[in-house]
Parts: structure tokens; sequence; C-alpha cells
């Protein structure tokens, strides 16, 4: 969890890195990495992400969710 952005991957939904992987490809900040056949979030870089939104275009529905942990 980052201090300002927490970004969760839910497992149910997540296609793994055989059939999809492409938030690690796409996130231009590598809040993702490849782990154990299946993206993880890279511990400390959450606070990276620039809420692009590219990884929630280019993943499955409900399987990647950014929280701001900030109020706007």
């Amino acid at each position: 969890m980052g201090l300002f952005i927490t970004v969760n991957i839910d497992a149910a939904h997540c296609a793994g890195l055989d059939a999809c992987g492409r938030c690690v490809d796409v996130c231009p900040v590598a809040v993702f990495e490849k782990k154990d056949l299946k993206p993880a979030v890279v511990g400390g870089n959450e606070d990276e992400c620039t809420l692009c939104d590219l990884c929630l275009d280019v993943c499955q529905p409900g399987c990647i969710h950014i929280t701001k942990e900030y109020a706007t």
C-alpha cells in the first residue's frame, strides 16, 4: 500500500501473464511486475501511479482497483 495511492489486483478476475499480462507492459511507471506467472504490484511503486488508467483500459473489468488515499 502506498501513502497516496493503493493499487490492487483481484486474482479472481485476472487472467494471468500467459493469457494477458498487459498491465505490466502498458504501465508507464512500472507499478506492475511479473511474479510467479501472475502480474503483481511492485511494493513501493504504487505512489508512482499517475492515474492514467491505461491498466484499467487493457485489463478485464474488475481486475485492477486503484484507490486514492487522499482527499481531492
